[in-house]
């Protein structure tokens, strides 16, 4: 069948096929271990394994749960799932076996399809895994004493079996209705328990489309994903995803020599990843004159990031390069984005004396409102809901690549929905912020941590990045104290290893006197690692860090 043919495309898989029919030698996807697929190869075991689902009992509509490794079989499953209609459902596994059984439990999967050791885990702990029927091991399993063997299916037989029967025939595995569940993603859970976020086939186009015009993303290019997940993109929009050797659940402990080879070697024009990643290419680079030769885009995502990051990140690339912070979340992706070049200069001085993080104006085709703060279901959309220009409140969004509701959580999508009244909702972000009269968004911190002391409402990150320009200082955060309402501001500091805190101590000091914005910090205390979230081990985890002062009466 034609790709052509489907007007308009509504699976991001068929989009992959129209890369095939267009390109089929080229290389889709590339392993840390050097394996390769083709985009005609792909394309045919994506077909192959859409079959085989079909064969042992999937039927569309079915939820599974997902767990490989970043590389081509990730690419291949995700892509086949999507094509056979049935949803992956993916979980960290950084989050931790409570939390992620939990996940398990509250999105009650009919399959799971992973590696040998996540079927070990459903045959040790099955109660959190009881709704699974059907299940495909990916790899050759090992031995398991004692557990009498995985069980299921080898995802290497369905894939033979699947590759008999040719390209699919039935349009219906590349036509979705664009209003049909594609996808399960939790969060990460860095601000809250981790919630499963319902994708559909329209949120993930729209999300296509956004970053396609975005960054100006071609057929052919190279991308290095240190974000995984974003190579699902990258094949629908024909280019090739080469996998670097990272654990994603703990990208702070990345070797910046294997980044940086990943991307050089590849020829990478475009990468994707945490702050924690570039924190540490940055010094490793400097130490050994490396730079980067045809990275034309390099994007930076998942937290707060420093002006003076980005600026040293800019000082890598090419000269026609260029560094891009989006923001966004799991839930709406992209709402806005800001560049280095934008960020140099007035707007970094702004930035750095306390007026928040700029994260740029917001992208095509998202509608952005700022409503008032409270912590209560909003039931109905309302003009009255936004506050006056200038303000500080909650983001709202309304966009296509927004996502609709949390999956068997009804009290979390009203929480986190505002009806528009004409079946759709704005989302709320659940970051505070404000817009300034040149129309750019300025983040003031979380929602959930605000601190209300007697004299008024205080956010952390204004505050936080006056104090992290401080030279010895590796981090910082600042905490309400406290009963809400009556919170002291905390500043917790994590100094650079071998830095000597009181000498620190003195120039934070010396900022305060300096900077308005941090006029009501009177209390600094040392910390020897703050603690940061599992997925991109780069956002503080300030409820953390408040139950910790609190216990040692500060």
């Amino acid at each position: 069948m034609s790709v052509r043919s489907l007007e308009p495309i509504t699976n991001v898989s068929a989009h992959l096929r129209l890369r095939a029919a267009e390109a089929p030698e080229r290389v889709a996807v590339r392993g840390s271990d050097g394996r390769e697929l083709t985009f005609g190869e792909l394309d045919r075991r994506v077909d192959a394994v859409a079959h085989g689902l079909g064969e042992i009992g999937f039927v569309r509509g079915d939820r599974a749960c997902l767990f490989v490794r970043p590389g081509p079989e990730l690419v291949l499953l995700t892509h086949a799932m999507l094509r056979a209609g049935v949803s992956p459902v993916l979980i960290d596994p950084g989050m931790g076996r409570r939390s992620l059984f939990a996940c398990v439990e509250r999105v009650a999967p009919r399959g799971l399809i992973g590696i040998p050791r996540a079927h070990a885990a459903r045959l040790l702990f099955p109660r959190s895994f009881r709704s699974v029927e059907l299940s495909v091991i990916v790899g050759a399993p090992p031995v398991f004493a004692g557990l009498g063997g995985l069980g299921g299916h080898s995802l290497a037989r369905l894939l033979k079996r699947g590759l008999r029967r040719g390209p699919a025939p039935d349009p219906t595995g590349l036509a979705a209705d664009p209003d049909a569940e594609a996808a399960v993603l939790f969060t990460s859970g860095s601000t809250g328990p981790p919630k499963g976020v319902v994708y559909l086939h329209r949120n993930f186009l729209a999300q296509l489309e956004s970053l396609r015009a975005l960054y100006d993303l071609t057929p052919g290019e190279v991308d290095v994903p240190c974000f995984p997940l974003f190579a699902l993109f990258d094949n629908a929009l024909g280019m090739t995803s080469v996998f670097p050797e990272l654990d994603p659940s703990r990208p702070a402990e990345c070797d910046p020599a294997r980044i940086h080879a990943a991307i050089e070697e590849s020829g990478a024009t475009f990468t994707f990843g945490s702050p924690a990643i570039w924190k540490r290419l940055v010094p490793w680079a400097r130490e050994h004159g490396a730079r980067f030769t045809r990275l034309r885009r390099l994007t930076i995502a998942g937290a707060p990031v420093a002006p003076s990051l980005v600026a040293d990140l800019k000082e890598l690339l090419p000269a026609d390069g260029e560094v891009h912070t989006p923001y966004g979340a799991t839930e709406a992706l992209p709402i806005t984005s800001v560049s280095g070049t934008e960020l140099a200069g007035r707007l970094r001085a702004r930035i750095e004396g306390g007026e928040g993080s700029c994260v740029g104006r917001p992208v095509p085709g998202v509608e952005l409102a700022l409503v008032r703060i409270t912590d209560e279901p909003i039931v109905r959309w309302s003009q009255d809901l936004v506050v006056p220009a200038g303000a500080p409140g909650e983001v709202c969004v309304r966009c296509r690549a927004a996502t609709p509701a949390y999956v068997n959580d009804d009290l979390a999508t009203r929480a986190a929905k505002i009806p528009d009244g004409s079946g759709g909702s704005w989302h709320r972000m659940g970051d505070v912020g404000r817009l300034d009269k040149n129309g750019l968004l300025w983040l003031l911190g979380r929602k959930s941590h605000r601190i209300e002391t007697v004299e008024g409402l205080v956010m952390p990150v204004p505050v936080e990045n006056v104090f992290q320009t401080a030279k010895g200082v590796r981090r910082v955060a600042l905490v309400g104290v406290g009963r809400r309402g009556t919170e002291r501001p905390l500043l917790v500091v994590e100094v650079e290893p071998g830095a000597d805190e009181a000498a620190v101590e003195a120039r934070l000091r010396s900022h305060r006197r300096d900077v308005p914005a941090t006029w009501n910090v009177s209390t600094i205390r040392f910390h020897p690692s703050l603690p940061v979230d599992v997925r991109h081990n780069a956002k503080i985890r300030r409820e953390e860090l408040k139950r910790w002062a609190e216990a040692r009466g500060l």
